[in-house]
């Protein structure tokens, strides 16, 4: 994850995420630009982190602090490498009639246009690798009373970090944002002070019965302006413990006394290897995702319906893992590979459900039953099955993965019954993630894009598909790589994604925030060959 030396300007750097951003990317050896409003106490924070780190004080909302602030930057470094938008003013809790313009008008230019602001300034110094994050807020997704300014301002920013993230993917620089959910942070307990909010409500409402620790927002920012996101655009990743999978009356979680230990300080990380399980990991994604894993010391079950290709995989890795046959759309066939792992292992910590195949490119009017109960077999219902075997021997902290595909967002036509398959598949991530999290189980999904697997090279030599086509539809410019999708999935199994749970994270090359008309790859430049100042 270490990324040593790049320039890192984050902005709200005083306050509860803002600090924790601060020492997780100056202990990566980032040089850090910590900028916040003047009295916050941001040059004293940047004085203690020690040489070369910088505090800076700005009002992101006003445009000639910005200017100033990039002026002095330019004149430090030759270069730019992340920009974190965390500055934020907090929802004011205030009813729509009592609430004032000045203090609505405030609420945009901080949160929205204070990010563009700092975005369009940074952009014009940074070269091909660097990343925009946006620390935006689940309240701009899902809809909440009394929070009116804050609610539309995280809204327009995740649309900005969109569009964005097309416009620039031409020039190689990534934008993406997090959608916390409750975060533990002063914001937080000054409205508990105020009693505008109740923690418990709050903890109540959260299927893993917490709110977030400010280091779990940094730690997933860190990831998303790292190289291990390098296909990674336009995305944004809820970080909310589950709050936006629970859609019933009552509880998602039991009621809890005080605030959890996990809430107020992590947990030391495990030293075991851990038992992974990736069905369909014999070739192509899944093979990738056996390879990551295996490089991490981890234990691998390879658990595929190809037994000769999964059973070559082990040796060419040189790490532990076994070769498993199976056909997950065979419910025996799943049954008995848990049962075997069970005594094997005694638990699983991991599983990621890779297996899926696609029905043949042909029109709704042609599908047949057969052939839409296979695909339904394998993709979904065998994702299902695998699941409900490996969470009988899964403990808290277990993590299942399920592999579905842009397809869940945006359907292609005539692949019908595999983009249903896929989205069915997202949907089955949030509605365990619901259930399980009050046993301490997190899911999530993975949304790859157009991949360069021997699949897709198939397809490509049958004349089936048109790869410069494909390639001039994906704002980066390019299809992803089966490393890239692996990488996301080895994050979202790992401790520092330990607050998502029932989220999707599209690895797509900003396929899925492209809407304007035409081909992604004749973008203009917009000012970046404009000097900047």
């Amino acid at each position: 994850m270490k990324q040593a030396g790049r320039i890192v300007i984050i902005t709200g750097a005083a306050g509860g995420i803002g600090r924790a951003l601060v020492s997780i990317l100056a202990g990566d050896g980032d040089t850090v630009v910590a900028v916040d409003l003047p009295g916050r106490g941001v040059v004293e924070l940047a004085r203690d982190c020690g040489h070369p780190h910088l505090g800076l004080e700005c009002d992101v909302s006003r445009e000639e602090e910005v200017r100033a602030l990039y002026g002095r930057l330019q004149a430090q470094f030759a270069q730019l490498d992340v920009l974190i938008n965390n500055a934020a003013v907090g929802p004011t809790m205030t009813a729509t009639v009592d609430s004032g313009v000045d203090a609505f008008r405030r609420g945009l230019a901080v949160n929205l246009v204070g990010p563009l602001l700092m975005s369009r300034e940074a952009a014009r110094r940074m070269g091909p690798g660097s990343a925009i994050v946006n620390i935006a807020s689940i309240a701009g997704i899902i809809s909440n009373p009394k929070r009116n300014a804050y609610a539309a301002s995280k809204a327009g920013l995740i649309s900005l970090t969109k569009s964005l993230a097309c416009e620039w993917a031409s020039r190689g620089v990534r934008v993406t944002a997090v959608a916390p959910g409750c975060v533990h942070t002063p914001m937080i307990a000054a409205l508990e002070r105020a009693r505008k909010m109740d923690p418990a409500a709050m903890r109540r409402r959260v299927p893993m019965g917490r709110m977030a620790r400010a280091d779990e927002i940094a730690r997933v920012a860190r990831f998303l302006a790292s190289p291990q996101a390098s296909y990674i655009t336009g995305s944004v990743l809820a970080v909310d413990g589950g709050w936006m999978t629970f859609n019933q009356a009552g509880d998602a979680h039991a009621a809890v006394e005080g605030a959890p230990r996990n809430e107020l300080s992590c947990k030391a990380e495990p030293t075991d290897s851990r038992i992974v399980v990736v069905t369909g990991g014999a070739n192509g994604a899944g093979a990738a995702i056996v390879r990551r894993f295996t490089a991490n010391g981890d234990t691998v079950v390879i658990a595929d319906r190809d037994y000769a290709a999964a059973t070559a995989l082990p040796g060419s890795l040189g790490g532990r893992s076994l070769a498993q046959s199976v056909d997950v759309a065979l419910e025996s066939e799943v049954v008995a590979l848990f049962n075997d792992l069970r005594g094997r292992f005694g638990r699983i910590d991991v599983l990621v459900n890779c297996a899926a195949v696609a029905e043949a490119f042909s029109s709704g009017i042609e599908e047949t039953p057969v052939g839409i109960e296979h695909v339904l077999d394998v993709n979904i219902t065998g994702a299902f099955t695998c699941a409900r075997e490996a969470i009988k021997v899964m403990c808290p902290g277990s993590v299942i993965l399920n592999l579905a595909s842009i397809d869940c967002f945006l359907p292609f036509a005539p692949r019908h019954i595999y983009g249903a398959s896929r989205a069915a598949m997202d949907m089955l991530s949030r509605c365990m993630a619901a259930e399980l999290g009050p046993v301490g189980i997190r899911t999530a999904t993975v949304a790859p894009g157009c991949i360069r697997t021997p699949a897709i090279d198939q397809l490509a030599r049958a004349g089936r598909i048109d790869l410069n086509l494909i390639a001039r539809r994906i704002p980066m410019g390019r299809m992803g790589r089966p490393e890239e999708v692996a990488d996301a999935v080895f994050f979202l199994a790992s401790s520092d994604a330990s607050y998502i749970s029932g989220s999707t994270l599209y690895v797509d090359g900003g396929w899925t925030s492209f809407g304007d008309a035409g081909d992604t790859g004749g973008l203009p430049d917009h000012g970046f060959a404009e000097a900047a100042g």
